[in-house]
């Protein structure tokens, strides 16, 4: 059985004739002003959304509080509709009774 490998390209040394070997071309400067600008964009729209969550968050402490008053309140009525005994059980369904 004849096993196949895929095609791989060999590297390329690129030397100079005495043996040095040669540099890469620099990157032009538009491409270098350009990934800098997309570094620089990323980062701002991370904080832009970092702030609009930040923002969101502190507007919903109002309302948190609010819950939690409701809440409280609902529990206090709860517990005082308990601590009465009798009042108010006739009228309601026996299978809320204790």
């Amino acid at each position: 059985m004849l096993l196949m490998t895929p095609y791989r390209e060999k590297p390329v040394l690129d030397m100079t004739p005495d043996g040095r070997f040669r540099t890469p071309p620099r990157v032009p400067i538009a491409t270098r002003i350009a990934a800098a600008a997309v570094v620089v964009a990323v980062i701002a729209g991370g904080l832009a959304a970092a702030a609009i969550a930040l923002w969101l968050a502190f507007l919903l402490i109002p309302v948190v509080l609010v819950a939690g008053l409701v809440a409280y309140a609902a529990l206090r009525f709860q517990l005082r509709r308990r601590s009465f005994g009798g009042q108010g059980r006739a009228m309601r369904p026996d299978i809320f009774r204790r």
